[in-house]
């Protein structure tokens, strides 16, 4: 860490910590875990994630504003889905105390560059790969559990335009799109390029059998405001199970609004838009937590102006962060320390 420093302007995981954290698993266990300089991988140039994309990954945050101590803000159920994410693709599951003394061992080591201004954040990338150097179909046999890091400021600020995206899928129906694996926002990118191309900031995904049903952004999830109850889309095997969606229906319902999951047709959210029943919309997500959209358009330049911006989604995003920033009593019990173990660590390092 000696040496090293972060810019002023840090964008989102543009900046790495010099430090990580290694465990392999092979003969069917995990190995001993340990902390290394940030360094290339050395790879078989047949491995299982370079030609069948066998790897999983997770997204969380740590925090350290106005207190002594960094923390994390629900990794167990990061934990959690990092192994769902595991099992859909035919790898090992990692133990819970593996994957704590990853997360926590970069996160002490980086402790001096986490940022203090509210909003930032040191931005954790926990990562899986497929390591067996066999070109033949079938999971590896050897893996790699790695944590990197970057200080970083939230992944988008102010409000976002999206594009219905009315040709392509992002996931397919019985597909992995409900795994945190690569292959999903790969399958993503090209509607991604076309969509900024055009002016925009996301793709706003239909559901793959139908292409009606509202899904999610490229990267997040969607919540609308129809008179007076916030909106969002119910759950289905082909999109992600948002921690922060989770946070903040938890939330939204504590601070007394109506949440309703449910199917979301877009012909259905469009009329309520142009009828002034949907007067604002948001996305939320790990890496932006709840930035405002201003417009949903089509391809052929109609657009959807909502008629109210930031307003609720300010109140939740404002209530989150004072939750995750540990200003304010968290009554969820999402928020936990950095254990001392890992600072000391740090310190004899």
């Amino acid at each position: 860490m000696a040496g090293f420093s972060a810019p002023t302007s840090l964008g989102f995981g543009q900046v790495k910590s010099p430090v990580m954290y290694r465990v392999d698993y092979r003969d069917g266990a995990w190995q001993q875990g340990r902390a290394l300089p940030y360094q290339n991988i050395e790879i078989d140039p047949a491995a299982k994630v370079l030609h069948y994309a066998q790897e999983v990954f997770e997204g969380l945050k740590a925090y350290k504003i106005d207190n002594p101590r960094a923390n994390f803000f629900r990794p167990l159920d990061n934990h959690d889905r990092l192994n769902f994410s595991a099992r859909r693709m035919c790898m090992p599951e990692i133990p819970a105390d593996l994957f704590m003394e990853g997360i926590s061992v970069v996160t002490a080591l980086s402790e001096p560059l986490i940022p203090t201004q509210a909003g930032q954040s040191l931005y954790l990338r926990p990562f899986m790969i497929g390591l067996t150097g066999a070109l033949g179909m079938g999971p590896s046999s050897e893996y790699a559990f790695i944590v990197i890091a970057s200080p970083s400021e939230a992944y988008h600020a102010g409000e976002m335009k999206v594009l219905i995206e009315r040709e392509g899928c992002r996931a397919a129906v019985g597909g992995t799109g409900a795994a945190k694996t690569g292959g999903n926002y790969a399958a993503a990118t090209e509607s991604a390029q076309r969509t900024q191309a055009m002016g925009y900031h996301q793709s706003l995904w239909l559901d793959p059998r139908n292409m009606k049903d509202i899904e999610e952004l490229s990267g997040m999830n969607v919540f609308a405001l129809i008179d007076g109850e916030l909106h969002t889309p119910r759950l289905t095997p082909s999109f992600l199970k948002g921690i922060t969606r989770d946070s903040v229906i938890q939330l939204a319902r504590h601070k007394g609004y109506e949440v309703v999951e449910r199917t979301m047709p877009i012909e259905e959210l469009l009329a309520d838009i142009k009828s002034g029943s949907c007067v604002e919309a948001f996305a939320c997500g790990t890496a932006a937590i709840v930035s405002p959209i201003s417009d949903i358009a089509e391809a052929d330049g109609t657009a959807y102006e909502l008629s109210q911006s930031d307003v609720v989604a300010a109140e939740l995003r404002r209530g989150l962060l004072d939750i995750q920033e540990r200003r304010t009593e968290d009554p969820f019990g999402w928020t936990s320390e950095v254990e001392d173990q890992f600072y000391q660590l740090a310190l004899a390092g």
